[in-house]
C-alpha cells in the first residue's frame, strides 16, 4: 500500500467518523436553546485540524514504522483550534450573555458555520477560507513529502508552518472569537 493511500484511507476513516458523530451527536454543534442546534465553526475547525494532523501522523507511522516528532508549529496550530473552541464555548455559556440566536435551521453545515444572526458574515467567511486553504496546503505538502522523503527524514514529512502563517491563523481565530461576543 502506498503512503498516499494510507493517508487517504486514514483521512476518510477519521473524516467519516467525525461526520457520523457530528450528525448523531452534538459534537460539532453549538450549545443553544434551538430545537435543532446549529453547527459550530470552532468545533468544526478543531475537528478539521485534528483529522488532518492525525491522518498525517498515522500515515508516517504506518509507512515508516516510526512516529514523527511534530514541529512546534503543528502543536500550536492544534492549540489555536482548541483555544478557539474553548473561548467560543465560554462565550456561549456566559451567564451575562443573551441567548444565542441560531442561524436559520441548523441543518446546513456551511451556512451555519458562515452565518451569525444576520446571515453570512465576513469574519466567519475569512476564518473558514483561511483554514480551508491552509488545510489543503498542509495535506498537499504531506502527500508530496510521503512520496519524496525530505532530506531531514520522517520528522520533516509533516510540514513546519511559518510563524507568520500561524499568526495569520491565530488572528483570524481571535477575530472570530472577538466578533462572536457581539453575536449575542
Amino acid at each position: 500500500m502506498t503512503p498516499q493511500l494510507i493517508f487517504w484511507l486514514t483521512f476518510a476513516l477519521l473524516g467519516i467518523t467525525v461526520i457520523l458523530l457530528g450528525v448523531k451527536s452534538n459534537m460539532l454543534r453549538d450549545n443553544t436553546t434551538a430545537a435543532i442546534l446549529p453547527y459550530s465553526w470552532s468545533r468544526v475547525q478543531l475537528a478539521w485540524w485534528t483529522v488532518i494532523v492525525l491522518s498525517s501522523f498515522i500515515a508516517v507511522l504506518f509507512t515508516y514504522n516510526e512516529a514523527p516528532t511534530l514541529y512546534t508549529s503543528t502543536v500550536i496550530l492544534l492549540g489555536i483550534s482548541a483555544a478557539t473552541t474553548a473561548v467560543a464555548r465560554a462565550i456561549d455559556a456566559s451567564p451575562a450573555a443573551a441567548p444565542l440566536v441560531p442561524p436559520p435551521n441548523g441543518k446546513n453545515l456551511f451556512m451555519d458555520i458562515l452565518s451569525d444572526q444576520n446571515g453570512v458574515s465576513m469574519h466567519r467567511f475569512q476564518t473558514v477560507v483561511f483554514n480551508a486553504v491552509f488545510g489543503c496546503w498542509f495535506i498537499v505538502t504531506v502527500l508530496e513529502h510521503l512520496h519524496n522523503m525530505p532530506d531531514d527524514g520522517v520528522n520533516a514529512i509533516i510540514p513546519d508552518i511559518a510563524d507568520t502563517n500561524l499568526v495569520l491563523l491565530g488572528l483570524s481565530s481571535a477575530t472570530y472569537a472577538a466578533v462572536k461576543t457581539t453575536e449575542k
